[in-house]
């Protein structure tokens, strides 16, 4: 039996989304699609646009058939740890058979071999990416110009592909196959339609576009060609009800309150905080009014925007260079479901033969495996993603709809 992995956010399921699943489909239609979904808070730094077993259920209408949380330890982290944690929650299942994912760029061949040197790193490689970065350049695009200078006459073609974000995510899922060997067949689609930073609205709008959309309060009526028809329903209800649309925004005192409050010392011992960074968010707090001018005062040639709001993740949710340390050492410890079809459901039955960790298909499972394991690496990631949902609802436009303890309460959705 083909059981197809899916990474993604699906912030929100839009027909980019859908045309990934019809495509990967296409290798056998019988196929089960196990996707394994970000929780509240994305790889860019921010809170989703709506809560996850939202966008569960918007997947599992338009062809997904059972989908995972990633803990929001790896959810929240750069491309390649995204990707290592992702593809290490599918391998614990026991069961996928092929790794689907989208990419600008549809060579196979070029991304892999990409993949292979950052797999393998060649010394040469390795001198040219520490001369950029010693130059201040940021991380990307250190790496971007050490590959091109070390894969010399595919300068001009990495140029093309390095700053795609599907692509960057390709390339790693790719040098994760291979760095730990894991038995997935990859299948690589196209990505149809916008790129990611795209903000025009059309039958292929990127999520960002439809994101925008929605915070600037469009209506769906802009969105009618963008998105699914359940998808579009969905967000109707939730917007109707006052959890939808959430944005960074709405984190704004939150994260300027912590930052003035915390001393130099313990934002030093957040992750990625390093070289003199902690001073400068310290006084970009201070002199800051607003996420927006926060952000601007922060961000630099060296640091990223992504990066940086990344980096407000880490720091709001107090999350250490040990604790991180921790978590790569354990990799994911749990599978939470979010949500199953009938096929998912017969599918779900397979995993608890073959999974290794433990499965958790109703909310008293995650606080019973939490209070039955106190001190514990697993109880720290079950706590950061309690955490991240109990601070996800609080930015819900309506007070009423955010109470605390939805993972101990929510049961997956049957669709």
């Amino acid at each position: 039996m083909v059981v197809l992995g899916i990474v993604a956010e699906y912030n929100p399921f839009h027909n980019g989304h859908l045309h990934l699943i019809q495509e990967a489909k296409q290798i056998d239609s019988s196929a089960v699609v196990l996707c394994v979904m970000s929780g509240n808070f994305l790889q860019r730094g921010e809170p989703a646009i709506c809560n996850k077993w939202v966008r569960a259920e918007m997947a599992l209408k338009s062809g997904a058939d059972l989908v995972i949380e990633l803990p929001f330890c790896f959810s929240v982290r750069s491309a390649y740890f995204f990707a290592q944690g992702a593809l290490k929650l599918l391998h614990q299942t026991g069961i996928i058979t092929h790794l689907a994912f989208g990419a600008e760029y549809d060579n196979m061949q070029v991304l892999s071999s990409i993949a292979d040197l950052l797999a393998n790193e060649p010394l040469a490689y390795s001198r040219l990416f520490k001369e950029n970065m010693s130059t201040g350049k940021s991380f990307p695009l250190a790496r971007s110009l050490a590959l091109q200078q070390y894969m010399g006459k595919r300068s001009a073609e990495l140029q093309k592909i390095l700053p795609g974000s599907n692509n960057i995510l390709a390339i790693e899922y790719l040098r994760v196959i291979k760095e730990e060997g894991f038995p997935f067949t990859p299948i690589l689609i196209k990505r149809k339609g916008s790129r990611y930073y795209d903000t025009e609205i059309s039958p292929y709008a990127s999520a960002t576009a439809i994101r925008q959309s929605l915070l600037a309060s469009h209506g769906l009526n802009e969105l009618n060609e963008s998105l699914p028809q359940d998808s579009l329903n969905i967000l109707q209800r939730e917007i109707s009800e006052g959890r939808c649309p959430v944005s960074l925004d709405a984190l704004e005192r939150t994260v300027l309150f912590k930052l003035r409050t915390m001393s130099l010392q313990d934002l030093s011992d957040i992750y990625e905080i390093n070289e003199g960074l902690e001073s400068r968010f310290k006084e970009a707090a201070n002199n800051s009014g607003t996420m927006e001018q926060l952000l601007k005062t922060v961000k630099s040639k060296r640091y990223s925007l992504t990066r940086i709001k990344r980096t407000l993740m880490y720091i709001l949710f107090a999350l250490s260079n040990e604790q991180v340390k921790r978590f790569d050492q354990h990799g994911p410890l749990y599978l939470h479901i979010l949500g199953f079809s009938s096929k998912g459901q017969k599918i779900l039955q397979e995993m608890k033969i073959n999974s290794q960790i433990p499965i958790f298909s109703r909310g008293r499972d995650i606080k019973k495996a939490r209070d039955e394991h106190p001190g514990t690496v697993l109880q720290e990631m079950i706590d950061l993603d309690v955490l991240a949902t109990d601070i996800y609802t609080l930015l819900y436009p309506d007070p009423s709809q955010r109470q605390a303890g939805k993972d101990f309460t929510t049961s997956p959705l049957r669709v």
